[in-house]
């Protein structure tokens, strides 16, 4: 049995829909019932009664929930007592970051800072996207920075977090260029040419963004899958090599580009695929805080949260709720 178990039945339990619980949780509908069924599994009974809706728990079920609040306060407690054993002086600020950025904007982003509001101690976890809001969301990171887009949005609770925006990030298709500077392969290709494309693994955050590129783009276009990896630095080194297109960040390929190592894969005249999202920070809101971090930490990460407030001006806000 794992925690996440719990944490998912407890979200059931509160809202009483396993659509709402799913995005609460930052999993798809499927994998979120998956959860529940191994929930089930481990206790050998049904706990949610699926004749009724709103959902509602079974006899058992409402034993458990009452159980299982007990013991995730329990593992709160103790996670807030053992890290009340970190140094006084340990005043490192932790970032939870997915790999992309990681590799392009947080790099020169930390130079800057360091530049204009001062030294600090950093500790980077780079995970996918999902993992890197589970690190938020279960209080294993100070900031986290994502991608946003409308399409698809980063889904956190308006009352405990709170957002700004750092930067804009445009993706769209590149290539290697021949001898003569001309794109190996142009878009849009054809049924009897297809072009050979370097994609991003299902589920991928900036595979999700391609996807809605191609589906807004009003043009056919002609891929043959030749190759998939989750991480942009991965398609970028096969693009160079000329095995196929690939959708890349503008930061990941902003030196290829000036080294003309890479090119647009889109011709002249065609319509543009590309699409533009916002680069965001987010951070646990002060009044919702459990007291795991020492008061040192706390005043390093609201020094630098003030600062880039300042910075961000009217950007900073609040996460906007999802609706589906």
């Amino acid at each position: 049995m794992e925690t996440k178990w719990l944490e998912d039945f407890v979200s059931l339990a509160e809202t009483r829909s396993f659509s709402r619980s799913a995005q609460l949780r930052h999993v798809t509908q499927p994998a979120f019932s998956r959860r529940i069924q191994s929930l089930e599994a481990w206790a050998g009974m049904d706990l949610v009664d699926r004749s009724s809706y709103p959902t509602r728990l079974t006899p058992a079920g409402q034993t458990l929930y009452d159980q299982a609040l007990e013991m995730l306060r329990a593992l709160q407690s103790t996670r807030a007592m053992l890290r009340g054993h970190a140094l006084p002086d340990q005043d490192v600020i932790g970032f939870a970051v997915p790999h992309t950025l990681a590799f392009t904007f947080f790099p020169a982003w930390v130079s800057s800072l360091r530049r204009h509001f001062g030294p600090f101690k950093s500790s980077l976890t780079a995970l996918n996207v999902h993992d890197a809001v589970m690190r938020m969301v279960e209080g294993s990171c100070d900031i986290l920075i994502s991608y946003h887009h409308p399409a698809q949005p980063i889904q956190l609770d308006t009352q405990r977090y709170e957002m700004l925006t750092l930067g804009h990030e445009v993706i769209a298709p590149y290539v290697k260029p021949d001898a003569n500077g001309a794109p190996l392969h142009k878009l849009p290709g054809a049924a009897g040419h297809l072009l050979p494309y370097l994609g991003y693994s299902p589920g991928a955050y900036l595979g999700q963004m391609v996807d809605l590129i191609l589906k807004r783009g009003g043009v056919a276009v002609h891929f043959d899958r030749v190759y998939e990896t989750d991480m942009s630095e991965g398609l970028k080194a096969m693009a160079l090599e000329g095995h196929g297109i690939a959708f890349l960040p503008h930061s990941a390929v902003k030196n290829e580009l000036q080294a003309h190592r890479l090119v647009s894969a889109v011709p002249a005249g065609m319509a543009s695929l590309e699409i533009t999202m916002e680069v965001r920070a987010y951070r646990q809101l002060p009044s919702a805080r459990d007291g795991q971090r020492n008061s040192v930490q706390k005043r390093t990460v609201q020094a630098l949260w003030d600062y880039l407030l300042g910075q961000c001006g009217d950007d900073a806000q609040a996460p906007q709720p999802f609706t589906p």
